[in-house]
């Protein structure tokens, strides 16, 4: 697309930045659509997935934190970035040479350090590449290249493991396969961040400390978090539905068609993710509206939260069913990924803005470890349909306290 064929925002930073992440998210999701089944394989239970994904989930988001204010205070945003990026797309390498959990663990931990060092500068550098008026655009378009990323790369993953399903080959080796594989595209989204984007910030901010930084920001996004903090706690990551689907597919198809099954089923969430981003953006920019349009997403998210221990309560493995929960999950994410950065910079303002970025994502964080880890915890000492049933009651809270900010005046 020419200069003069494409829209003002779709500059070269957007761009680039758009392809950046595909590259990355067909990596590690990549690697996250067939984890589950991996640690199945190395005979390791729920809560071990549970406790991965919150630990490097919680780990990400405290150090975006730290990112974000480093970032706005030394002008360094681009650095980070490409650090960060280097990190997760060496994650897939550790995977493949793991042969128990601790370097699972390990690798996990090392990917989503990098997701948390590079996740506030980038999202600031975005907001700040266009006019506030096309933001939301800016960011569905980016996250649309970035879940393109998490369709293609689990597909690729699922390939493999097709490819290998009607051999005899040791079920771990054709795991291993796909984690060489996503290293590839991994490196590439370094290599791609660091020749073509550039920070279109003028210099430091203002702030003198950490704490300043933070007292600077609106009361009305300091009230935001809370909201996304209560529905964050219900927030399971998509692997535990991943897993959920494995489980109720394995009776009647067996470990590994399950495992292809759900994967695909992961893919087909990615999908709609992929689909739904940019017209969420756009109807944000549309109706001025991003926190009202949040709270009907977390809503959605307590519904698939029900749904699936509806799953497990009813004994239901019939794959539209499930692909119905995919399907909700993925819009879920398009307005949770969209929406929540797209308020954020709208309510925090211009100061402080990787510091703003990297308080959500702390929030996310807490919320993620808590979730994550709570869900794969109750499901090993009490059972799928508890650790699903207390996901959907904590998203509810977490919606109907967005919703309440967004029509008493907290948000446009």
């Amino acid at each position: 697309m020419t200069a003069a064929a494409r829209p003002a925002w779709l500059n070269r930073n957007v761009a680039a930045m758009t392809v950046t992440s595909f590259l990355s998210d067909t990596s590690h999701e990549a690697t996250t659509a067939v984890l589950p089944g991996f640690l199945a394989t190395l005979g390791l239970p729920p809560v071990a997935l549970g406790i991965i994904e919150g630990l490097s989930d919680a780990l990400a988001s405290f150090v975006k934190l730290g990112s974000g204010w480093i970032g706005d205070r030394t002008g360094r945003r681009w650095r980070l970035g490409v650090t960060g990026y280097t990190m997760t797309g060496l994650m897939p390498l550790l995977f493949a040479i793991a042969g128990s959990w601790p370097l699972v663990l390990g690798g996990k931990l090392l990917g989503w350090l990098g997701k948390g060092i590079r996740g506030p500068v980038r999202d600031a550098m975005l907001a700040e590449s266009v006019a506030p008026d096309a933001r939301g655009r800016a960011f569905g378009f980016h996250r649309a290249g970035d879940t393109i990323g998490a369709v293609v790369g689990p597909a690729l993953g699922v390939a493999v493991l097709g490819s290998f399903a009607a051999t005899t080959v040791e079920p771990l080796a054709a795991f291993r396969a796909v984690f060489l594989l996503a290293l590839i595209p991994g490196i590439l989204a370094a290599v791609v961040f660091a020749a073509f984007v550039s920070d279109p910030a003028t210099g430091r901010t203002p702030a003198a400390s950490f704490r300043s930084a933070v007292k600077s920001l609106p009361k009305a996004f300091r009230r935001y978090l809370v909201g996304v903090g209560l529905f964050g706690i219900g927030d399971f990551a998509p692997s535990l539905l991943i897993l959920a689907a494995t489980v109720l597919l394995t009776p009647s198809r067996g470990i590994v068609a399950a495992g292809a099954i759900a994967g695909l089923l992961y893919v087909l969430r990615n999908a709609v993710y992929a689909v739904g981003s940019y017209p969420v953006g756009a109807l944000s920019d549309r109706t001025g509206r991003p926190v009202l349009l949040l709270a009907a997403g977390y809503l959605l998210g307590a519904l698939v939260a029900a749904g699936t221990a509806f799953a497990f309560a009813a004994s239901i493995d019939h794959p539209a069913f499930l692909a119905l929960l995919f399907v909700g999950s993925g819009v879920l994410s398009a307005f949770q990924d969209t929406l929540e950065a797209v308020s954020t910079a709208e309510l925090a303002g211009d100061t402080a803005r990787a510091t703003s970025f990297g308080l959500l994502g702390t929030v996310n964080g807490v919320g993620d470890l808590v979730a994550s880890a709570g869900v794969g915890l109750l499901w090993t000492i009490a059972s799928p349909l508890a650790a699903f049933g207390a996901a959907a009651a904590a998203m509810g809270f977490g919606a109907a306290i967005v919703a309440g900010l967004a029509t008493h005046g907290g948000a446009r």
